[in-house]
């Protein structure tokens, strides 16, 4: 059997979970609370000799090692307060027994370089994400309305979910096209004079904390959805924080993210020396050169509360920023409003062009 961790309360023995409003270690039972750095030490079981590497190296890692039981997806892992069995898949770093509600961490899930760098702790609890997706409702004119008075959450749970942190430096060297015109008249002619212009822009953007998420179970759009994260909020990792939520480890590795990454690096940095390209009509890259360097990777869980919601046979995912409190998640249509409310656009556009024909007529 695999190993867990579990905080118990020295007052009283109950389970202790990280308080997102104290920002503290409660327990639910007597009400204690402590401070987390005072448990830092329950976390030195989890250091090993050697750190994570820094560098982007993009080379094999002990990280994509698994153990006998993870080669086969899941692990079983034994409660150590009612001794039920808790099975789990092999990226499932915390979780609560579902016998008897205690929450658990797995912290073969957490050693060596598997250890995250960074932690964001939860800032809203449970019914601040119960009130955000009562809010996301709100307004929507064309959300069927079966779906405000019957809908129901079928699950709602707190996950760090694991982000790969990219840092680097962006030297670029963009040439755009250019362009300016002028246009005038005189009693004969209309006259346009277009100049063109070559424009070169060079220079170095630094770019820190990149998030792509290292977690394939979620939609890359839906994490991106929730960006930013304010990392100056971030903490070294203690699994304290991880007390009473879910946690996964990542599934998807620093190699497989850089491309991401190196993506949003691009777009960036071309939207940004694009923006220094003003007074011109039109303007056009024409060659783009950008070269990345002093490239690092960290590893960090990030807040996130997920919602999922059934209606009319169809499963919709919700998510919130555990810390900004943003909310998003798609909605269903009822396309019997849709066509209504189309129908009354077309027909009002309609009897306004057919009136303005008519005043045209009389002129």
């Amino acid at each position: 059997m695999a190993e867990l961790m579990e905080y118990k309360c020295p007052c009283c023995g109950g389970k202790m979970e990280f308080d997102s409003s104290l920002q503290k270690m409660k327990c639910p039972f007597c009400d204690t609370e402590f401070e987390v750095e005072t448990l830092k030490s329950y976390d030195e079981v989890l250091k090993s000799s050697e750190a994570a590497p820094d560098e982007m190296t993009w080379q094999e890692t002990p990280r994509d090692e698994w153990s006998g039981e993870e080669a086969d997806g899941m692990s079983v892992y034994v409660c150590n307060s009612c001794g039920g069995e808790i099975v789990c898949d092999e990226t499932t770093a915390a979780t609560h027994c579902p016998f008897c509600g205690n929450p658990v961490i797995m912290t073969g899930r957490l050693k060596g370089a598997l250890r995250p760098d960074y932690v964001i702790p939860f800032q809203l609890d449970k019914e601040a994400a119960k009130a955000a997706f009562a809010r996301h409702l709100k307004g929507k004119t064309l959300l069927p309305k079966a779906f405000k008075t019957d809908h129901h959450i079928d699950e709602i749970k707190g996950v760090y979910v694991p982000f790969w942190l990219f840092d680097t430096d962006s030297n670029a060297q963009i040439t755009y096209r250019a362009t300016k015109v002028r246009v005038w008249s005189d009693s004969r002619y209309n006259y346009t004079d277009t100049r063109h212009y070559s424009v070169t822009r060079g220079g170095s953007v630094r770019f820190e904390h990149i998030p792509v998420d290292g977690c394939s179970k979620i939609p890359n759009d839906l994490t991106e959805s929730l960006e930013p994260f304010d990392f100056t909020k971030a903490v070294d990792f203690q699994t304290a924080y991880l007390s009473g939520y879910l946690a996964d480890k990542y599934d998807v590795n620093d190699e497989q993210c850089v491309t991401r990454a190196n993506e949003r690096v691009r777009k960036s940095t071309e939207s940004e020396f694009q923006s220094t390209v003003t007074g011109y009509q039109s303007v056009r890259p024409e060659s783009v050169n950008i070269q990345l360097t002093n490239s690092k990777a960290k590893y960090a869980l990030f807040p996130v509360w997920l919602m999922t919601t059934t209606w009319n046979g169809q499963h919709y995912l919700f998510a919130m920023n555990g810390q900004t409190g943003k909310f998003v998640g798609n909605l269903p249509c009822d396309m019997s409003i849709y066509f209504k409310w189309l129908a009354c656009i077309t027909g009002g556009v309609c009897a306004a062009l057919v009136l303005l024909c008519y005043l045209i007529w009389l002129l």
